[in-house]
């Protein structure tokens, strides 16, 4: 844990987001992840994948599922599909 011994710099983190542009996409994300937890949707272990990627131009508006934090990052960016036998 690299904050046991001294606060978390939460504001200096917020100025670094906000310079390298990562601000909007932090609160869309934000978004998707309230909408779930108001539908009782439980996130433990759980990411939101978007199926147009926030990187790419995506929004809420696009749609998003719940998968889990392995799937969802090894997609690379794109919602992954079940493989087809």
């Amino acid at each position: 844990m690299p904050y046991t011994r001294k606060k978390r710099p939460y504001k200096k983190e917020y100025v670094q987001q906000k310079k390298r542009g990562e601000h909007g996409n932090r609160m869309e994300r934000q978004r998707a992840r309230r909408a779930l937890d108001k539908k009782g949707v439980t996130r433990k272990g759980k990411d939101v994948a978007h199926k147009k990627p926030l990187s790419r131009g995506g929004s809420n508006k696009d749609g998003y599922t719940v998968q889990s934090r392995k799937k969802n990052r090894a997609a690379g960016g794109r919602l992954s599909s079940p493989k087809k036998k």
